[in-house]
């Protein structure tokens, strides 16, 4: 009874899975945008940086030297937020095509959507990801044990952002006029993250603000368990910003599923 409810999850799992690519994927211009903008985003940072090492040799930990460790590792953060705006988008198709409430309704476990969701996106990147962690690896070295360290914090970084997204995802599909709100505060959440701009370029008042950000220590614990290049110091150095990475990754996905569950309940599908 156990393996028959394992393997039904797993095939509901890759169904979506495989829809959502074959869907993406008709659309190959926008998936090529989607590498290509990240990398243009990354320029700018690189050539003000370059100005200000001209006359500082270092910003907090950051130098000339391992700067571009900096911009790379923002590269692929951006990447992954496509965790975060595919949710909305993604349900909001299977509103548009009245596809949603059937799933809502048959013996499917919504659980297995997010999954499906989840899995598809991290292919989609896969490619240009590895390339900029081969990239990285190539110009600045560190121990296997750091690289898989990072992959496993890349992973749970994308459950995170899966979590934002499966909460403006679902208000997308059942309370509309909340979704421009919603936006406009991760927006400003990721601007108050350092993700281009080491913390301290910025003026005090401004780090006091950044220092409240959830989003920065977590983005910061990635790049400085690359730089340290040892998992342990960095653990041991930062245990709030890895506190805040498991516990996000824990309770994010499921508080999505939650909300996803309550307000469909009550609102359930408007629109369209």
């Amino acid at each position: 009874m156990i393996k028959k409810a394992i393997k039904r999850n797993i095939v509901q799992i890759v169904a979506i899975t495989e829809k959502n690519l074959k869907f993406n994927l008709r659309f190959k211009s926008n998936i090529i945008m989607n590498y290509l903008i990240p990398m243009i985003s990354i320029v700018i940072p690189l050539i003000v940086m370059g100005q200000i090492f001209q006359f500082r040799d270092t910003v907090g930990p950051w130098s000339e030297k391992n700067f571009i460790i900096y911009q790379l590792i923002a590269y692929n953060l951006t990447l992954s937020r496509v965790m975060i705006t595919s949710f909305p988008i993604i349900f909001d198709q299977e509103k548009y095509w009245e596809t949603l409430p059937a799933l809502m309704i048959a013996p499917f476990r919504r659980i297995n959507l997010v999954f499906g969701i989840f899995f598809s996106n991290l292919i989609i990147i896969t490619i240009p990801f590895a390339f900029i962690i081969f990239l990285s690896y190539f110009i600045y070295p560190i121990t296997f044990l750091t690289l898989l360290f990072v992959f496993g914090l890349y992973f749970l970084i994308a459950l995170i952002f899966s979590g934002i997204g499966i909460i403006i995802g679902v208000f997308a599909i059942s309370k509309e006029g909340v979704i421009g709100i919603l936006k406009f505060l991760i927006a400003l959440i990721f601007w108050f993250s350092c993700l281009s701009f080491p913390f301290y370029i910025f003026p005090e008042i401004l780090r006091n603000v950044i220092a409240l950000n959830p989003l920065f220590h977590i983005f910061e614990a990635l790049r400085l368990t690359w730089i340290e290049n040892n998992v342990l110091l960095s653990i041991t150095s930062h245990p709030f910003s890895f506190l805040t990475i498991i516990l996000g990754a824990i309770f994010l996905p499921l508080i999505g599923v939650i909300i996803f569950n309550k307000i469909y309940k009550k609102y359930g599908i408007v629109g369209y």
